[in-house]
């Protein structure tokens, strides 16, 4: 069973509606996206999707995190979603890429268990780039 992961901790998977490919959006289905998509691809189709989900092969494929930014650039104001291979490491950074949450397997929460994830779920606080820009003119 896949446990959701955001601020407040783990919770169940809320979300009833399932997943489709990027070429069947529609409000009720979300949409799961590979690391190696184009997100460009769901220009002018965002605000017919309640939620995208980001699937990670493995946690050292950042292209999900890229991915992320670029929907939330692109206006997505949905509910977006980090699935795979993701890390406790790799919260904080999730969630600055505009991730709402993760999903991840029993197995990595049996391995990183919920104390983990919320020691990052403060990923405001620790933001070097935000420091390095109050210090430094541009």
């Amino acid at each position: 069973m896949n446990l959701i992961v955001n601020d407040n901790g783990f919770s169940k998977d809320d979300w009833n509606g399932g997943f489709s490919a990027l070429n069947d959006a529609r409000p009720d289905v979300g949409i799961d996206l590979a690391t190696s998509s184009d997100p460009g691809e769901l220009q002018g189709r965002l605000d017919d999707i309640s939620i995208i989900r980001v699937i990670f092969p493995n946690f050292s494929d950042g292209r999900g995190f890229t991915i992320a930014r670029c929907l939330r650039l692109m206006g997505y104001n949905g509910r977006l979603r980090a699935a795979g291979h993701v890390i406790a490491d790799q919260y904080a950074m999730a969630r600055r890429a505009g991730f709402d949450e993760i999903e991840i397997a029993g197995a990595i929460a049996e391995r990183q268990p919920e104390a983990d994830w919320r020691f990052r779920a403060n990923w405001r606080e620790h933001d070097y780039q935000s420091r390095l820009r109050g210090r430094i003119p541009f």
